[in-house]
């Protein structure tokens, strides 16, 4: 019980973002609570409206196991019809931390889009990084994910 103590103490300092820090074991990054992908922000928006944008729950879809919303239908429809265009790459994994071998989710607050596709970060330094020499993260993360893609939950 004294450890359980000591965690929720070590929790609560973190704060509600903890989550996007936590190494996880979903194919894509799901809110354990909600089921909601990327915090239930609009992917489409991402490329539309150049910012991260929450969605709405009359305009939901499921695809990859998770439930993913969206600002609007339009969004909702493009989303339903390409996902592998508008849903972030990596599962919504940082590329910076599939660099180095690991699987941390990202923050859909830190983002970028390169070469028509949305990468989500844990860290604004990792979006930083990304953003400076996108060529150089992916060559690598792109190696290393179908390994760490095998080892996730289905």
């Amino acid at each position: 019980m004294a450890f359980f103590g000591l965690w929720a103490g070590i929790l609560a300092a973190i704060g509600p973002d903890a989550a996007a820090w936590a190494t996880t074991t979903e194919r894509v990054v799901t809110n354990r609570y909600s089921g909601l992908a990327i915090e239930g922000f609009d992917p489409v928006a991402y490329f539309t409206d150049a910012a991260a944008t929450q969605g709405r729950p009359e305009f939901e879809a499921a695809e990859a196991g998770a439930i993913w919303r969206f600002r609007n239908e339009g969004n909702r429809a493009s989303f339903v019809a390409h996902p592998e265009i508008y849903g972030p790459q990596f599962g919504g994994y940082d590329p910076t931390d599939l660099v180095r071998g690991v699987a941390c989710a990202g923050n859909p607050r830190f983002w970028v889009v390169a070469g028509n596709r949305l990468y989500l970060f844990n860290r604004e330094t990792s979006r930083d990084a990304f953003a400076a020499d996108p060529a150089r993260f992916l060559k690598e993360a792109r190696g290393r994910w179908p390994d760490l893609q095998q080892s996730l939950a289905r």
